[in-house]
């Protein structure tokens, strides 16, 4: 049988690896615009190009929060934490789907205000520019994110990419008003602007909802859920699977399962099926951290 341990080691180091190097290039790209669509926003008289700006500046404390949670989540159980440190993924998820809400209504309070005040300005053709320089980069950098988290598991890095993706098409959205005012249309680029606010409320939302499904052990993967209880079910000694538990921590799943043997089974013998059962488990899946067996014989499961 392989090093499970050695494997889990190596995983986790290459997780972090690539979670660096992603949170250093996202960081890089996400300061260049979210500086430039602000001064350029500011300078062209675009709403819509400075509404887009501050969302990148969000960007960029997203970005610091996938490099920080994901140092800490790597680190060990201790005492303290017997579980270990994976839920620093979720709360900084959490923490990233807050800080978009957050932005998301600043920018649409503004942009309410200017159009119920009349403050309606035409920006010029270096909006354009930018702002389709910023959809460009942000495509680029979403497919990049989300094969990178995907690839490692991390939802952190998962939910950065759909915060790029929201950039991009909020981009879209200024892209859209940005040229409606050029043509002829003034509060085009205030609304959207209020467009673009949307889009980032409704990202936030999504991403909140998910870390507290998690933060809560709700369960993680309905579809390995399944794929466990029919692999343990065609071993020899077991009859059948009696209940499945699964907790996620950060990249890592904790399993308790019930597993019903016949009733004439030593103690011994229910001891070794209930040590294949583990074995098995975190054979065929390499995120499993911990797995608590518990032997049921079938008269105590069938009259429970």
């Amino acid at each position: 049988m392989p090093d499970i341990k050695g494997v889990k080691i190596l995983m986790d180091n290459n997780r972090y690896d690539m979670a660096k190097k992603v949170g250093f290039i996202s960081l890089t790209m996400n300061i260049f615009l979210s500086g430039i669509k602000i001064i350029v926003g500011y300078i062209s008289g675009s709403r819509a190009l400075v509404a887009d700006g501050f969302h990148s500046v969000s960007d960029v404390l997203s970005t610091v929060i996938v490099i920080v949670s994901v140092k800490i989540s790597r680190q060990p159980p201790d005492k303290e934490h017997p579980y270990g440190h994976g839920k620093a993924e979720s709360i900084a998820t959490k923490l990233l789907g807050i800080i978009l809400i957050l932005t998301g209504l600043g920018i649409g309070r503004s942009a309410v205000t200017n159009i119920l005040q009349g403050n309606i300005s035409i920006p010029t053709n270096a909006a354009l520019v930018v702002v389709i320089l910023s959809i460009g980069v942000k495509e680029v950098l979403y497919h990049y994110i989300i094969r990178v988290g995907r690839r490692t598991d991390n939802k952190t890095l998962i939910a950065d990419a759909y915060h790029h993706r929201s950039d991009a098409l909020s981009s879209i959205a200024a892209l859209i008003g940005i040229g409606g005012a050029i043509i002829g249309y003034p509060i085009a680029d205030s609304i959207a602007s209020l467009v673009v606010a949307l889009f980032i409320i409704k990202v936030g939302v999504n991403i909140l909802l998910e870390a507290i499904n998690e933060l809560m052990d709700a369960v993680p993967n309905q579809e390995k859920r399944e794929a466990i209880i029919e692999d343990i079910e065609r071993l020899d000694n077991v009859i059948e699977v009696g209940n499945i538990k699964l907790r996620a921590y950060g990249p890592h799943l904790y399993i308790d399962i019930a597993v019903v043997v016949e009733d004439d089974l030593t103690v011994i013998e229910g001891h070794t099926v209930a040590v294949i059962v583990k074995e098995r488990i975190k054979e065929l899946n390499s995120n499993v951290e911990e797995v608590l067996v518990h032997i049921d014989p079938e008269v105590v499961y069938r009259n429970n």
